[in-house]
């Protein structure tokens, strides 16, 4: 019976439930022209900060274990960009005790042309195993929010129940 039972959660587990993951948030890179005029606008940092939480929380629902990536603060502050740092993110959630490093970016041209991009790559091989990358157009929370939701959704968890 309890053989049977094991199977059956095993078959209807993801493939990568109860993995640890180090998410490392998300970077703006913002090469318009608004920003070098206008200075950095705070409803673009407010929402990264607000995807980071849609990634985490997704991610924790599906049974993934986030980690801790305070003790590694220092290493992390050393690099501009984990997700452009050749291989850094894998080293560092390897050093952490995750089997996957999670790091993405938002790409801004102007206001009208961004791009979201998340990445799971193997702590191991340092390969990507997930990720998905998505155009937007027009820098609002509904466009921004609808670009996650689609990597998620068809890059990251497709065919599985939310």
């Amino acid at each position: 019976m309890r053989l049977i039972l094991f199977t059956v959660l095993l078959a209807v587990t993801p493939a990568f439930a109860q993995e640890k993951v180090a998410f490392f948030g998300l970077y703006l890179l913002d090469s318009s022209l608004q920003t070098t005029e206008l200075g950095q606008d705070p409803a673009e940092l407010a929402r990264i900060v607000r995807l980071e939480t849609m990634v985490a929380q997704t991610f924790t629902a599906k049974g993934y274990e986030l980690v801790d990536i305070e003790p590694a603060r220092n290493e992390i502050e050393r690099h501009v960009n984990l997700a452009k740092c050749y291989g850094c993110d894998t080293r560092i959630a390897a050093s952490l005790g995750a089997s996957y490093a999670l790091v993405g970016e938002v790409q801004k041209t102007s206001n009208l042309i961004l791009a979201i991009n998340l990445q799971l790559r193997d702590t191991a091989t340092g390969e990507t195993v997930k990720g998905g990358v998505v155009d937007i157009r027009g820098n609002t929370d509904e466009s921004w929010d609808r670009g996650m939701r689609y990597i998620l959704k068809n890059r990251f968890f497709k065919g599985e129940d939310k």
